[in-house]
């Protein structure tokens, strides 16, 4: 069974939140198609509106579909940036609306914020080392972790920008096997910074 990946973009994302993700699962989704099994993942990127998305840098994109028109989503990925846009009714509706039937979300950097206003952040999480305290500061009952990512069950977050290819990993990992994060990794000439053990209590920033 091949999993679909849904990375949602908005104007001022953060390039690598979004590439570093897509490069892992569209890696992954073709080594075990080589190997001549179904691709495990499909990634695609997906906006509020249909047209074109620039990112920081003028990172520009073209999302595969909408929020309003896309195949069923396994995994939600949430990049950072610039997410004031992410802040609105519609896509936070959208946000939520997933939760019904996707295996899990993540989110990459301040990404963590969307997860926020759509009242899915977990008790422990984290995000970009610059925007830590303003997380903990608007989103009171969530403790920040200063780990490279935390896997809290359904919902998944991430530190700044190349902590979403580890964590991103880390999910191959989860979903599919140890083998295939490991060939992936290899694959992108990558150093995975694997799942970091369980945080002591006192792991946490604010």
């Amino acid at each position: 069974m091949t999993l679909t990946i849904g990375i949602f973009v908005f104007d001022g994302f953060e390039a690598l939140d979004v590439a570093g993700p897509f490069e892992v699962f569209s890696t992954a989704g073709r080594l075990t198609a080589r190997q001549g099994q179904l691709p495990a993942f499909k990634p695609i990127m997906l906006s509020q509106f249909s047209q074109s998305v620039s990112g920081r840098g003028a990172f520009r994109v073209v999302p595969h579909g909408t929020i309003d028109h896309h195949p069923p989503l396994d995994v939600l990925i949430l990049p950072g940036g610039v997410v004031d846009d992410a802040n609105d009714e519609q896509v936070l509706g959208w946000v939520q609306a997933q939760q019904e039937t996707v295996q899990l979300t993540a989110s990459v950097c301040t990404g963590a914020f969307i997860l926020g206003w759509a009242g899915l952040l977990p008790e422990l999480a984290t995000t970009h080392f610059e925007d830590q305290e303003l997380l903990a500061a608007t989103f009171p009952g969530t403790r920040i972790s200063q780990q490279r990512f935390v896997d809290a069950g359904h919902i998944v977050t991430a530190g700044g920008i190349s902590a979403g290819i580890d964590m991103s990993l880390h999910l191959v990992e989860r979903l599919h096997s140890r083998e295939l994060a490991e060939q992936t990794a290899r694959q992108m000439e990558y150093e995975w910074k694997h799942q970091p053990p369980e945080p002591p209590p006192g792991d946490v920033g604010y």
